[in-house]
């Protein structure tokens, strides 16, 4: 039997290339389904960076991402025997809901597949906008896992792929949002900044800038722990990384399609050193003159950015909607230049939110995690909360089990500090004390086991 990743290549192979003439008509068939979204200036964004910051607002689309575009352009360019043979896809989540919305508005049966840490939320939005037309599947810890069934799912049953990123007609429609933008400004933006994951979106949006308005610059934002786009720019073609963090599950892929890739390669830049990760650049700015450029952000910056976007904007952006903002934050604009930052997406559960904040507090050095060996005696804790914490410091963890056997007992506990600033007189009070205590560095075993 035949490879079936192989076969949806070969498919893949024998379709146009990307173009802006065909965004333009992917725009025209999605036309009298899908409304623009809107694009919203940005005060605090603003201020913040001297600039003018405009928010593209997907997570204002039907199915609160910008998913639907691609999904709905392939899935309406099917035959009528290819449309009755049914669909398939595989998601992390926001491409399922957008083939489910397309499968139902058009009556045509789907199968989805969905890794099983896929967030509850995001399973209930896809049975519910596609009701009796789709079949929910959830298997694999990863995208990639869930995207092999997919494929094994097509060649057992004849059924048509929509691919979340690797196909011209996908990455197409994600590339509508780039005639929006330059419709809704009435002008040329000087930088767009736009999410990362599978490739498609940047694909999309970067094509159309490319040609509709050249001297816009293009800013790629990936999250550091899944950074697929940067490893395939700098390799020369898509790799599969070993492993990666599948916190920000909208843009967590493991390997980028070859379509994405195709075209973003095109974009120009050059490989340069920024710690110990690789940048591909045009320049050291990431905007002018058509400059491109994709970097990386930390995950624990993004949930600052997921909760600054809610506490100022009261935006619900899920970890892949933030990613842009959190590009944003980093990288320093040219004063009173025009930006636009894509909040790709909204589906976020909000039972997430404790490892969201907990994330942003390690992240902005206000979270902190200590094994303390305590002696079994009267007046222990009361002298390490005297001798120890600072007078604006707070325990906001403490696991101890006594152990009658031994003279001393190991107790976590966590520390959340009033500045970042804090943290330097606490471990030089803690190295003062008689206990003893090791610090938990965020990232090591340790810390993932006990955290």
């Amino acid at each position: 039997m035949s490879n079936p990743l192989e076969v949806l290549d070969e498919l893949s192979a024998s379709r146009p290339a990307l173009s802006a003439d065909e965004i333009d008509a992917a725009a025209k068939r999605i036309a009298d389904i899908i409304e623009p979204t809107p694009l919203q200036f940005s005060a605090r964004l603003s201020a913040l960076t001297g600039a003018q910051v405009y928010l593209k607002r997907e997570d204002f689309s039907a199915v609160r991402s910008y998913k639907l575009r691609g999904a709905y352009n392939l899935i309406v360019q099917l035959t009528p025997d290819e449309k009755a043979a049914g669909v398939v896809a595989a998601s992390a989540g926001n491409h399922a809901q957008g083939v489910a919305f397309a499968c139902k508005a058009m009556g045509i049966s789907g199968r989805i597949y969905v890794p099983t840490t896929t967030p509850k939320q995001k399973r209930d939005r896809i049975r519910v906008h596609g009701g009796e037309f789709v079949e929910l599947i959830a298997v694999g810890e990863t995208y990639d896992a869930a995207a092999a069934a997919a494929a094994a799912d097509v060649e057992r049953t004849g059924a048509t792929m929509v691919p979340p990123f690797d196909d011209v007609r996908t990455a197409a429609g994600q590339g509508t949002i780039a005639a929006e933008i330059l419709e809704q400004l009435g002008t040329s933006p000087d930088l767009v900044v736009v999410p990362v994951g599978g490739g498609g979106c940047l694909a999309g949006i970067g094509t159309y800038l490319r040609n509709r308005s050249p001297q816009t610059g293009i800013l790629g934002v990936e999250p550091a722990g899944a950074a697929s786009m940067t490893a395939a720019l700098v390799a020369g073609g898509p790799v599969t990384l070993p492993e990666i963090d599948p916190f920000v599950d909208g843009a967590a892929v493991r390997r980028i399609g070859d379509v994405p890739f195709a075209a973003v390669s095109g974009f120009g830049g050059r490989v340069v050193s920024h710690g110990s990760l690789p940048l591909l650049t045009a320049t050291e700015s990431p905007g002018g003159a058509g400059a491109f450029r994709i970097m990386q952000v930390d995950e624990g910056a993004i949930c600052t950015a997921m909760l600054d976007l809610y506490q100022n904007e009261g935006i619900i952006a899920e970890p892949a909607g933030a990613l842009a903002v959190t590009g944003l934050s980093e990288i320093t604009v040219e004063p009173g230049s025009t930006v636009v930052c894509l909040i790709s997406g909204g589906n976020n559960d909000v039972s997430r939110y404790g490892e969201i904040i907990e994330r942003s507090l390690v992240h902005r050095g206000l979270k902190h995690y200590f094994l303390v060996d305590f002696p079994q005696e009267p007046g222990a804790l009361r002298r390490f909360l005297n001798e120890v914490l600072g007078p604006d410091d707070d325990i906001t963890l403490f696991e101890y089990v006594k152990r009658n056997n031994r003279e001393t007992g190991a107790a976590l506990v966590g520390i959340e500090l009033g500045t970042p600033d804090g943290l330097a007189p606490l471990l030089e009070r803690i190295a003062d004390t008689p206990l003893q205590c090791e610090r938990l560095v965020p990232g090591s075993p340790a810390y993932r086991y006990l955290t």
